[in-house]
């Protein structure tokens, strides 16, 4: 007995507000300037950011750098 149309089954979306968006896989992203950017991946890590330098793929641009600091103790060295 038929049921109707099928629908495709809904894909996990995971929004890290200090992060990227993270989509169960495989992913099909239309970019703005017309071409369309795929990733058969389990799970992909969208940026949310702009600051990748593999956009639309999160590089972990948005972390924070943080400078180490020598240790200027009074040992001399």
């Amino acid at each position: 007995m038929p049921t109707g149309p099928e629908q495709p089954s809904a894909r996990r979306v995971v929004v890290d507000p200090e992060g990227p968006v993270l989509i169960e896989g495989p992913v099909e992203i239309d970019l703005p300037d017309g071409s369309t950017a795929r990733s058969d991946r389990f799970v992909v890590a969208v940026c949310a950011c702009r600051r990748s330098r593999s956009y639309p793929w999160c590089d972990t641009s948005h972390r924070r750098k943080e400078r180490r600091t020598r240790d200027t103790g009074g040992d001399g060295g």
